[in-house]
């Protein structure tokens, strides 16, 4: 199977400059036709298959490139900017977005690691990593093809789809980002834990000692093993996390001081100084700079 297959499927699906549902839960084609600057966002657990165009991710100032080569995989809830600076009509940004399943990838993890994959071992060194790229290889583009040629057929769909996604799943955990993923999803991962709990409770001041304390885990090995994960320390990730959704929100519109309480901020002149330090403008400034970028 070959990607020019699976660009067919993308551009006979989507017209516009938009993102759809294709009906298989968690898979989703977009395109975009113009470019977009790096702006605060926040990936939840998924992967991202470009087949035409470029795209880039920033986290904590390491910068992620990746295009038809190579995709994407993010495993945690994880802060970033992210844009298509060099998306056009002749040159769109096409590809595939699927929301990984928590417990589809674990039930996988735990079976391969029950299986004679184990015997292979995992590669010393190499620790969970929230956000990486890994190569298109033969085993991802097969099952993603064979994935998306469900589309447009609910029955298929109702009695393939879910062997299908295990399908590519599996070729992601024995692809190149395969032994950090397998870790992430790995039972027990407290780090995993730690941010959900960060997610669910945005709005609350949770502090580092709380995170630590809800996985039953030292502030110091907390603190060593969150950045090995994110590649941020605990307090840089809980303050990225809270100033990128807020800085999408009042990109949507919301008022500042109510997007600035939403994730827990309780001073909003403490709120508009930490914003101002991060994307260097205010949060009114930033609002009506999206604004006019809207408009135009």
């Amino acid at each position: 199977m070959s990607k020019q297959q699976i660009k067919q499927i993308v551009e006979t699906q989507v017209n516009d400059s938009v993102m759809i549902e294709t009906g298989i839960k968690g898979v989703q084609l977009f395109k975009v036709t113009a470019p977009i600057e790096c702006a605060p966002a926040v990936y939840e657990p998924s992967v991202t298959a470009l087949v035409s165009g470029s795209k880039e991710a920033i986290v904590d100032g390491n910068r992620h490139e990746y295009d038809a080569s190579k995709y994407i995989c993010c495993t945690l809830s994880m802060p970033i900017e992210t844009g298509t600076p060099e998306a056009s009509p002749d040159n769109p940004l096409l590809g595939v977005y699927i929301t990984l399943d928590t417990r589809l990838m674990t039930e996988l993890v735990i079976e391969m690691s029950h299986s004679s994959y184990r015997n292979r071992g995992l590669k010393n060194g190499i620790q969970a990593q929230g956000l990486s790229t890994a190569r298109w290889d033969d085993a991802f583009t097969d099952a993603l093809y064979r994935l998306l040629q469900l589309i447009d057929k609910p029955t298929d769909i109702a009695i393939l789809g879910q062997s299908r996604l295990r399908e590519l799943y599996y070729a992601i955990l024995t692809g190149d980002s395969g032994e950090s993923v397998r870790r992430t999803f790995d039972v027990g991962n407290d780090i995993v834990r730690s941010i959900e709990f960060l997610s669910s409770n945005l709005k609350q001041p949770i502090t580092i000692d709380d995170m630590a304390n809800q996985i039953g885990m030292s502030r110091a090995v907390f603190h060593r093993k969150f950045k090995q994960a994110t590649n941020m320390s605990p307090i840089q990730f809980i303050k990225s996390m809270r100033l990128n959704k807020a800085a999408m929100k009042i990109a949507e519109g919301i008022n500042v001081n109510v997007a600035a309480m939403d994730v827990g901020y309780v001073s909003s002149s403490q709120f508009s100084r930490e914003f101002k330090r991060m994307y260097g403008q205010s949060p009114k400034q930033w609002r009506q700079t999206k604004t006019l970028a809207a408009q135009a």
